[in-house]
């Protein structure tokens, strides 16, 4: 294709009216979630910017082989993705979750070479990380307009209008569909799916069932970033709700449950202790050895992904996986 199109250099955050709204969320996160039992809080309170941070720092270190797994996939197939994604047609590239969108880069320098010039839209509830991901991007990629979203996708995908002769490649990579329970995980996509157009694709990334031993290394590094990346949270709600957690009398804890195919992570007590938390009036009291339920990761099978785009809605439009097969890309589209 290669055809230019001029396009103009989008530098602005939309907010959703994040502000206030985030801090209700939080709250009513921390409320729902230390009042339950047994305790749990919800992964996206990971991403603040100081754990946004300590993600990046974990995506780096030797034992967590997901991010350069799928990097090395999309490098070696992302021109093909791509083609395969616009089948005939100029495409925009969305990222739910975009994070620092390192690997996305491979995608979008595809994208460039293909047709010129393309629009980048990350979509994350962390306004600093898509901040340093459209510097990033617009400093290395010139032929990419970004055009950030600070909103929660999880609910459904309110997206602007297409161009006319465009089509969307909605990213969701890293595995990140693995935090959801399958439920929650079909209502996601069927969500995604109602926000796009026929033409428009999903291209999802899968983390495979393995043996356990590389899994747990993965979520309990040797380094313990991955145990401070966890506590963070509780030092998040102490930033933002005036809580009195005593991080450090909080062990991290990952696990593989065989029945459920999942990796969990869990903060224990070290202690029996009571933590208030000031602005929510609320006082929750901690056995010795009781566990908040922080994370779960699902490890997939070969072929589930295509089943959960195809029970969602989409046609499966093709898959690509690693020479040892422990991770998987797969694109669906809209008919």
């Amino acid at each position: 294709m290669g055809v230019e199109h001029r396009i103009e250099r989008m530098t602005t955050i939309a907010t959703s009216g994040a502000g206030e709204q985030a801090a209700e969320q939080v709250a009513r996160a921390a409320r729902e979630g230390l009042l339950s039992r047994p305790k749990r809080l919800p992964p996206w309170l990971f991403y603040d910017e100081a754990g946004s941070r300590l993600f990046e720092r974990i995506t780096e270190l030797p034992e967590y082989y997901l991010t350069r797994t799928e990097r090395g996939i999309l490098r070696q197939f992302a021109g093909e993705i791509v083609a395969r994604a616009a089948d005939g047609a100029r495409l925009r590239i969305v990222e739910l979750g975009a994070g620092s969108a390192d690997k996305t880069r491979l995608l979008l320098a595809a994208a460039v070479a293909r047709q010129g010039t393309v629009v980048y839209e990350p979509v994350d509830v962390s306004a600093s990380a898509l901040q340093a991901a459209r510097e990033r991007i617009e400093r290395e990629l010139p032929g990419v307009s970004v055009a950030p979203r600070v909103a929660d996708y999880m609910h459904g995908l309110a997206l602007e209008p297409e161009q006319a002769g465009e089509r969307r490649l909605v990213l969701y990579i890293g595995s990140s569909i693995g935090n959801f329970d399958p439920e929650d995980a079909a209502r996601l996509l069927a969500g995604v799916r109602a926000g796009l157009a026929a033409g428009d694709a999903l291209l999802l990334g899968v983390d495979l069932v393995k043996d356990e031993s590389a899994l747990l290394v993965a979520y309990d590094d040797a380094a313990g970033v991955t145990a401070a990346f966890n506590r963070n949270l509780l030092a998040r709600l102490n930033r933002e709700l005036g809580a009195d957690f005593d991080v450090d009398s909080f062990a991290h804890r990952a696990v593989w449950n065989e029945a459920e195919r999942r990796i969990e992570m869990h903060l224990e007590s070290r202690a029996a202790q009571a933590v208030r938390l000031e602005a929510l009036g609320l006082q929750v009291e901690f056995a010795r050895g009781e566990r908040i339920h922080t994370e779960n990761s699902y490890k997939y099978r070969p072929g589930e992904a295509e089943t959960m785009l195809q029970a969602a809605g989409f046609a499966t439009a093709g898959s690509w996986t690693d020479e040892r097969g422990w991770f998987e890309v797969c694109l669906g589209r809209v008919d």
